[in-house]
């Protein structure tokens, strides 16, 4: 049997006035996730446990089969083995995006900078920053700040992703002994990338600058058993975002890289489809991750939504289940978290789960939807057993 888990990044969500009291996923139409409704059976997946933080980290980590509580250690140094810096024990990985702030955080994602920019000011912050530890260059404004010392593991920081439009001065870090250099850091970035030429080039096409840091998301590497001694299943991933990358790298499974994928609303969903399928052939188990929908829902925008969970629908889902039919194959589809659109950001909510294909008998949910799949047969369930429940099912 081969096992499929396609995870639509934030597509969960909460029903909106403009859609008439619908949700996004109740809006979409998306033939190919009802069908399976249909024909499988539904329930709702608990994937951040009660007290932790709503991180697609804290949620994937869940979903690919390990218990956040056991496990997870931070987002950083998930991000870290995405892009192959290896972590001593001493180390403590941050995530550094590159953001645009006056007094307050205007977006967390400096207009989306280009990867070739970021990596330039990356360069910049290395050779003006005074710190014993280092920057690494990412994937546009995802990127990695690594500094040695138990002093940094504990400082609080909070995403930039869920402050935007707060004061600075009100989100710094604080709490450990760390907290004052990261907090220094954080600042001076300031004088090193307003007076880049590579801002300079951005505000002359009609772009925000990328003129500050934000570290956040720290922690130690994580030490997890490998998921062919878990689940006795070689597996790959498939994702254009760097922490279900690095939860592949410590997990054992491999990455496969998709030409076009891009971790945003303008990703190739029809080359993620193509290399999912293709990858069943040789994987007994594939995490198949589309970021769109989180960041519809992170810019407040449905019809955005609405269309990234069309597009999973059409070009991702209906191209795996064309492949499925050479093989014994059973799938999951499900967000990691909901992001709402009227929220912006992340919430805990348990999310809604279909598991379709051989053997798994039809419990009667007609469509899938938030609401819909609380009347089927899975009941709710902790989010690091779906996998499991997949097997036995």
């Amino acid at each position: 049997m081969k096992y499929i888990i396609l995870v639509g990044d934030g597509m969960a969500d909460y029903p909106l006035d403009e859609l008439g009291g619908r949700t996004p996923l109740q809006a979409a139409d998306k033939p190919n996730m009802d069908r399976l409704a249909e024909e499988g059976a539904c329930g709702l997946f608990r994937t951040v446990p009660e007290g932790m933080e709503a991180g697609s980290d804290v949620a994937n980590l869940s979903i690919m089969g390990y218990s956040p509580r056991r496990y997870y250690t931070g987002r950083g140094p998930l991000e870290a083995a995405s892009i192959g810096v290896e972590l001593s024990p001493e180390d403590v990985a941050f995530r550094c995006n590159l953001i645009n702030a006056d007094e307050r955080i205007v977006d967390f994602n400096a207009d989306h900078i280009e990867t070739a920019d970021a990596a330039e000011l990356i360069d910049a912050l290395n050779t003006h920053l005074e710190t014993p530890g280092r920057f690494y260059a990412g994937v546009s404004y995802r990127n990695l700040f690594v500094i040695t010392g138990s002093s940094y593991a504990d400082v609080r920081i909070e995403p930039p992703h869920d402050i935007v439009g707060e004061p600075v001065d009100q989100h710094l870090p604080r709490g450990a002994p760390g907290a004052d250099h990261i907090r220094e850091l954080m600042l001076n970035s300031r004088d090193v990338l307003e007076s880049h030429r590579v801002n300079h080039e951005r505000m002359a096409r009609g772009k925000r600058p990328a003129n500050m840091i934000w570290l956040w998301g720290q922690g130690t590497r994580p030490s997890m058993e490998p998921f062919t001694e878990k689940y006795g299943l070689r597996g790959a991933t498939i994702t254009a975002v760097d922490l279900i990358k690095g939860l592949g790298v410590y997990a054992g499974l491999e990455n496969i890289h998709v030409p076009g994928a891009t971790g945003y609303l303008d990703t190739d969903y029809r080359a993620k489809g193509r290399y999912a399928a293709a990858a069943l052939e040789e994987y007994d188990f594939l995490y198949v991750h589309v970021e769109a929908p989180d960041e519809a829902g992170h810019a407040g925008d449905a019809e955005e939504k609405i269309r990234a969970i069309e597009n999973i629908d059409r070009f991702v889902l209906g191209r795996i289940l064309d492949a499925m039919t050479e093989y014994d194959c059973r799938i999951s589809v499900l967000p990691d978290h909901p992001t709402p659109v009227e929220v912006k950001t992340h919430v805990p909510d348990p999310v809604p789960c279909i598991i379709a294909g051989d053997g798994v008998e039809p419990d009667g949910v007609k469509s899938y939807d938030e609401f819909s799949v609380r009347e089927g047969s899975l009941g709710l369930e902790d989010g690091h057993r779906l996998i499991g429940v997949m097997r036995t099912i």
